[in-house]
């Protein structure tokens, strides 16, 4: 079923910043709480420092009305340094490759593509974008 969810970066703060929301909503993380460390080596993608491997790389808190609260670690040594105004991203996972196609691409189109439209090793098709008016967007379709 299509579903619209938040997506949250924090820089090292992501498994503090949960347990707090889970401490203010109540439930459980889906899945619990997947590291970088669990990630398969990427091609092309340098190996992970020590200190980075612990960090959170997805926890989902369902927090009410069926609307899910996502987040992870960005660390400045990945690339990824968080600073306010970057630190979200909302979270599209419809029902078909074809309408992950259709919004990305209307959603990218004078924006800024930040990952291509690709399968991901967790099986999902996965793209990610800045629209023409700076809101972050993520798009996520199961396999």
């Amino acid at each position: 079923m299509a579903s619209v969810s938040t997506y949250l970066n924090f820089s090292d703060q992501t498994e503090e910043a949960f347990t707090f929301y889970r401490s203010v909503f109540g439930g459980e993380f889906q899945g619990g709480i997947s590291r970088f460390g669990d990630a398969p080596p990427q091609e092309g993608m340098p190996s992970l420092a020590e200190e980075d491997m612990q960090l959170v790389m997805n926890v989902q808190l369902p927090i009410m009305g069926g609307h899910l609260l996502m987040g992870s670690d960005s660390p400045p040594s990945m690339g990824m340094p968080v600073k306010v105004g970057n630190n979200y991203h909302i979270t599209l996972s419809p029902d078909s490759r074809e309408e992950v196609d259709r919004l990305f691409h209307a959603l990218s189109d004078g924006g800024k593509v930040t990952m291509e439209l690709q399968d991901t090793f967790w099986g999902a098709y996965f793209a990610m974008c800045t629209d023409k008016y700076g809101v972050q967007w993520m798009f996520n379709h199961d396999s």
